[in-house]
C-alpha cells in the first residue's frame, strides 16, 4: 500500500435504522451536501415544513401525541436524506474537514502508517511526517497515525532519515470522505448517495 485512495474506504452500510445511532444526511435545496444532523433536528425540519425534498425510503418512524378531534396518534416518518428549503449554496466551495486526532485516525483506518499495526484510538498518536522542528506544518498532508513506539523511534527525523518508510501518502480528505469516515452507522441509501459524490479517482472499485 503506497498511497491512500477512497477505494480503501471499507465502511459497511447499515440497512436497519436505530433511533439512538441514526443520523440524517442534510442537503440544501440545490442538493449540496451539508452535514449529518440528528433525528431531532430532522424532525424539526418536517414539523416546520422546511423540507424541500427527500431521498430514500423512510428510515425512522416517530410517534407523537394524539389528535383531539380524531383520537389518532400523529406519526412522522423520517427519510435518510433530507434537503431543506432556503438559500441554495450553489457557488459555495465544499468545506475542508477540520484536522483532529479522531478524524486523522479514521482516515488512516486506525493503522500505524509505519509498522502497519492496527491500534485502538488510545494507542495512536499524531505524527508529523516532516517534524515541526524542521519546518513541517500541522496539516492533513503532513500528518499520519502512528503507534507510540514508532513515533518515539522516529523522533524528530523525517521518514527517510529514520529509515521508516510510510505505508501510505497522507492526504486531505474531501468533505464527502470526511462524512463517510465520521459516521459508523451510515444507512445503505446514504452510502450510495455519498459514494456517488466522491471524487471519481477515489470511488470504490466494483
Amino acid at each position: 500500500m503506497d498511497s491512500h485512495t477512497a477505494s480503501s474506504i471499507d465502511h459497511p452500510a447499515c440497512t436497519v435504522a436505530d433511533l439512538h445511532t441514526t443520523r440524517v444526511l442534510s442537503l440544501d435545496a440545490g442538493g449540496r451536501i451539508l452535514d449529518w444532523i440528528s433525528w431531532q433536528d430532522a424532525a424539526c425540519l418536517y414539523v416546520r415544513e422546511a423540507v424541500a425534498w427527500t431521498l430514500g425510503e423512510p428510515c425512522l418512524t416517530l410517534h407523537g401525541g394524539f389528535r383531539r378531534d380524531s383520537g389518532d396518534q400523529s406519526i412522522l416518518r423520517l427519510h435518510p436524506i433530507v434537503a431543506s428549503r432556503g438559500h441554495c449554496h450553489s457557488g459555495a466551495v465544499d468545506p475542508s474537514p477540520a484536522l483532529s486526532n479522531p478524524a486523522l485516525f479514521a482516515r488512516d483506518h486506525y493503522l500505524c502508517m509505519y509498522c502497519g499495526r492496527r491500534c485502538t484510538r488510545g494507542e495512536l498518536t499524531r505524527d508529523h511526517v516532516m517534524p515541526l522542528s524542521r519546518g513541517g506544518q500541522d496539516t492533513w498532508e503532513n500528518v499520519v497515525s502512528a503507534c507510540l513506539a514508532c513515533n518515539l523511534k522516529k523522533g524528530g527525523r523525517s521518514p527517510q532519515q529514520a529509515a521508516m518508510p510510510l505505508l501510505a501518502i497522507p492526504y486531505k480528505p474531501s468533505w464527502v470522505e470526511h462524512l463517510i469516515l465520521s459516521n459508523r452507522n451510515i444507512l445503505a441509501d446514504q452510502m450510495e448517495f455519498l459514494t456517488h459524490h466522491l471524487p471519481r479517482d477515489r470511488r470504490p472499485t466494483a
